[in-house]
């Protein structure tokens, strides 16, 4: 790779005990892009609640310590790989792929989208996972509809002010639930209520809102006890909880209660395998993101921007739900 050099800049995970052990390298190599991959000199990487995972060893198939963290990163092309299609060294993309805390990353080239023309690669972040995630979560798989209620919680976080802005759109009544402090926050892109879940019973206001019917579609990325909450809100036969994250661990439901208790439908959702599984699906949701992005409900991204070597205390931040939207971290 002519005009490249051979060591970067990168934030290392030596352990899984948590991202307070993030630390950064100065000597680390840069990677070389196989087939079907492109280079990125990163512009900006995302920061997601599952690289918390990743640190402390909890997310399903996470890399093994030692690793260069971070998986989401926008930047220029600068050396490509073979058998890659219409992308060209120069282009802007925005993608995921191991070590996008770095200087330099690898993606592979079938799931990277092109930044916006007009927007920074800052302002790109969240494009192929947050808006993506909170799409998919509402059109194709929660089937949201003009008069349906949507229960979004954590919305205040980067999924979350996405599917606020979209339901809204889509003409949906959406109650969101989010701390205190974050609740002008989800009033300001148009949330209808706003519940405080550390104060509040989630599911009985839902109810309560919902004239005890329940709501038509709940978008859950929290896990433990907030599962439970969403699967009380939904209503009854047809209401439908989209799970898409575990942030505060691991929660299930039974067969016994999915006939008995909680008459719903339950669908699972992970970004990356549906980009894999259903490629004609993802390739739809990019171009509706597209045109939200024309009628302005998909403004360009404003994340909190913290520098390479902050990268620990930005994912301490988060883990401790102390962040609001989207954060990033700048080479």
């Amino acid at each position: 790779m002519p005009d490249l050099p051979a060591t970067m800049r990168a934030l290392t995970q030596p352990t899984l005990t948590g991202p307070h052990d993030l630390r950064l390298d100065d000597d680390v190599a840069v990677p070389t892009p196989g087939p079907g991959q492109v280079l990125i000199r990163v512009g900006a990487a995302g920061i997601n609640f599952a690289d918390v995972m990743q640190t402390r060893g909890t997310y399903d198939g996470g890399p093994r310590a030692p690793y260069v963290a971070g998986f989401e990163a926008a930047g220029q092309i600068v050396a490509l790989g073979s058998e890659v299609g219409d992308l060209a060294i120069g282009d802007h993309v925005i993608g995921t792929g191991p070590g996008a805390f770095a200087e330099y990353m690898v993606m592979p080239a079938a799931g990277a989208a092109r930044v916006p023309e007009g927007w920074t690669d800052e302002q790109a972040l969240g494009l192929v996972l947050n808006w993506a995630t909170a799409l998919a979560a509402l059109r194709p798989l929660g089937r949201v509809a003009a008069g349906d209620t949507v229960l979004i919680h954590a919305a205040a976080g980067g999924v979350g002010q996405a599917a606020v802005r979209m339901a809204k759109h889509y003409g949906a009544t959406v109650i969101a639930s989010a701390s205190a402090d974050k609740h002008d926050t989800v009033r300001a892109l148009g949330a209808d209520h706003v519940v405080d879940y550390r104060t509040e019973d989630v599911a009985a206001a839902a109810l309560r809102l919902t004239d005890g019917h329940g709501v038509d579609l709940v978008l859950e990325s929290v896990g433990g006890e907030t599962f439970r909450a969403g699967l009380a809100a939904a209503k009854r036969v047809t209401g439908t909880v989209v799970v898409y994250g575990v942030a505060a661990g691991e929660a299930s439901i039974s067969n016994w209660e999915l006939n008995f208790r909680h008459q719903i439908h339950v669908i699972g959702l992970h970004i990356g395998v549906l980009i894999e599984q259903a490629p004609h699906l993802y390739a739809e949701i990019v171009a509706e993101l597209a045109e939200l992005r024309a009628v302005g409900v998909y403004p360009p991204g404003q994340p909190t921007v913290y520098d390479l070597a902050d990268g620990a205390k930005a994912l301490t931040e988060l883990e401790s739900r102390g962040t609001t939207g989207k954060l990033a971290l700048r080479p």
